[in-house]
């Protein structure tokens, strides 16, 4: 994912940072090479660690096929990422609103998002139980921006520019709102720190880290890697499947998800900005791998409308 940033510190908190919305993410990874010192021999004793740690399943009746989350994300503290996340969604939405820019909880759109939310977050335990934990919260940025996110830890805003631009339905919202949940849900970001600090500070740094058990002094300073990160190919893929599957179990049409892509290639044929499709999967592909899931949770929606 891409994310657009204001000035950086050197702690988690004092870090402001917000997420485009994964559908106008940067999905080039890193281009830097990967030097064979970092990744020795040991490589295989630090993995089986985190692995050891991971614990992490996939939901049993998951109709839409994921692969397991990576071990290495248990290299950062799950705690410290959200910690720092809940902080500056704070931090925003207090700017928003000495901006005039936070839309009131009283508005229709906002009351239409946070039902969304209600409908959508009992069915997140399965794939982070973590999720049962979080506060999560749901706000509305006034902003011609076509843009919404997921903070780590349930942070959830959209912009009214992607509301009113695409003039998206309930089920074309539900369906991003779903992908932006899932991105926090599969803990990508907590992975591409992880992978991104482990390619910069060395093995030598993380058999430390495993064996001196100091991943939290490491995650309150990993805030300038943080701020570079991209999310790769499989884990916006992931997030459209693991999207999916949360809306249509929430009683949101599935195919929802090709006519939200079908709105998107329009508007950027318009010439309406959505510089993301530069860089992000084409649509037809895009749109061709969701067409191939929704019959597989089309059960599932079928079901939860009979309630």
């Amino acid at each position: 994912m891409r994310w657009a940033v204001v000035p950086r510190r050197a702690q988690w908190a004092g870090f402001v940072y917000y997420f485009r919305m994964c559908l106008l993410c940067d999905l080039k990874t890193s281009s830097a090479p990967r030097p064979d010192h970092v990744w020795s021999a040991r490589r295989a004793f630090l993995l089986a660690g985190a692995a050891t740690a991971a614990g992490a399943t996939l939901p049993a009746a998951a109709q839409v096929e994921v692969g397991k989350s990576s071990a290495l994300r248990t290299l950062v503290p799950a705690e410290e990422l959200e910690s720092a996340a809940n902080q500056q969604y704070a931090q925003m939405m207090a700017e928003a609103n000495a901006k005039r820019a936070l839309v009131p909880a009283s508005d229709p759109q906002v009351q239409r998002l946070r039902t969304m939310a209600r409908r959508l977050i009992p069915h997140a335990a399965p794939w982070n139980d973590r999720a049962t934990r979080w506060k999560w919260e749901v706000n509305l940025i006034r902003s011609e921006q076509i843009n919404a996110f997921c903070m780590p830890g349930g942070k959830i805003a959209f912009y009214t520019g992607i509301l009113d631009k695409l003039q998206l339905s309930d089920d074309e919202a539900a369906m991003i709102m779903g992908h932006e949940m899932a991105h926090a849900l599969r803990e990508h970001a907590r992975e591409r720190v992880a992978k991104t600090s482990a390619t910069n500070m060395g093995l030598s740094v993380l058999a430390q880290l495993m064996g001196l058990g100091q991943l939290g002094d490491v995650a309150a300073n990993l805030g300038t890697q943080l701020l570079s990160l991209k999310f790769s190919r499989d884990d916006e893929t992931e997030a459209d499947l693991v999207g999916l599957e949360l809306a249509a179990r929430s009683a949101y049409q599935p195919r929802a998800s090709v006519t939200l892509w079908q709105k998107m290639a329009a508007a950027n044929g318009g010439g309406n900005g959505l510089e993301f499709l530069s860089t992000h999967p084409s649509g037809p592909d895009r749109i061709r791998d969701l067409e191939s899931n929704v019959p597989k949770v089309q059960g599932l929606y079928e079901a939860a409308r009979r309630g």
